[in-house]
């Protein structure tokens, strides 16, 4: 699915973004591994699509009324989807956001005209936790509360239109997709197309240690390591109704040093400046790649850029600061 010679908007040229064959990473492999350019969206991000989704839905069923308002809580890509598109068809957005994110993310949200409130990085049992934030003021306000976690509309996209994209681009040769869950409709909604298609597909999570969803896959029971990872956006230590039944066969736990090597791989090797949960689904892909052998084709998300995360993961005294190997490049 090709994108139109003329888009009528900014929305209408969200999705239909081409699979970019990682072709060092192939090469070291020996299996053909495809990544879904999401940082091609307008709004820089995979979160593009649920944001005029959920939008979409809501003012069809009334609880978004024109000029009216969208609350979110967000860790900065679906906030600056939902601020990009709202703004575009008259809504006022407010997106709650933990203090502890990049910084770029919040000056992006507030250049779009978002208001951004930002919240202490506590867990998801603490009431100052920026989900609950995000409803309170949706309550207070009024407003539409888009709850991309729970809202259907985020995995009916994905599995509406990322999933038949990379079917027709890959001409229905995919044996594995791979990638990381945060809401869970990426890879829920993607997986369940292809499996539709295909039984035999299998489908690989992506999470960083200190999420509580890999051994949710493996062994059925939510439980987390006491660690801090540096992947925003991704993991989670709660089940939501969009990972829920999630068509999941298996999981790769991946490190913080991982993601900061596969990074920096990935500028050097493919010319390619992309963020950390892309960094992630990309080294789980390569283990994957490297546990089934030569020959097979794994698709996974290139999620959003690294331009949104040069004063953290591009930034060798940061990165120093924080224990990391700095790489050489």
């Amino acid at each position: 699915m090709s994108r139109p010679g003329v888009s009528r908007g900014a929305a209408a040229a969200i999705g239909g973004t081409p699979l970019i064959e990682l072709e060092k990473l192939s090469g070291r492999t020996g299996c053909r591994v495809l990544g879904k350019a999401e940082f091609l969206n307008p709004g820089g991000s995979v979160k593009d699509r649920i944001a005029l989704a959920m939008i979409r839905d809501a003012a069809k069923a009334g609880s978004l009324p024109p000029g009216g308002t969208i609350v979110e809580a967000s860790a900065g890509n679906t906030g600056i989807g939902l601020a990009m598109v709202g703004g575009a068809l008259g809504y006022k957005t407010v997106i709650t956001i933990p203090a502890t994110v990049a910084r770029e993310k919040i000056a992006f949200l507030r250049v779009l005209g978002a208001e951004v409130v930002e919240t202490p990085d506590v867990g998801f049992k603490d009431e100052r936790h920026f989900y609950h934030e995000a409803r309170r003021i949706a309550a207070a306000r009024g407003a539409f509360h888009a709850d991309q976690f729970n809202n259907p509309a985020n995995r009916l996209e994905h599995y509406r239109t990322t999933g038949p994209e990379i079917w027709e681009q890959t001409g229905g040769h995919v044996d594995v997709l791979v990638a990381a869950a945060g809401t869970g409709g990426t890879i829920s909604g993607i997986a369940s197309f292809l499996k539709e298609q295909n039984p035999r597909i299998q489908v690989v999570l992506a999470d960083p240690i200190g999420s509580a969803l890999y051994s949710y896959v493996k062994c059925g029971v939510l439980e987390a390591a006491d660690h801090d990872y540096i992947a925003e956006g991704i993991g989670i230590g709660r089940l939501v109704a969009n990972f829920a039944g999630a068509p999941v066969d298996d999981a790769v736990q991946v490190t913080d040093q991982a993601v900061v090597d596969t990074a920096y791989r990935l500028l050097r090797d493919e010319g390619l400046l992309l963020g950390m949960s892309t960094a992630l689904n990309v080294w789980a892909a390569e283990q994957v790649a490297l546990k089934l052998g030569p020959g097979k084709t794994i698709v996974t998300v290139l999620a959003d850029g690294g331009e949104r995360y040069i004063s953290r993961l591009y930034d060798r005294p940061w990165l120093a600061s924080k224990g990391f190997r700095v790489p050489e490049n």
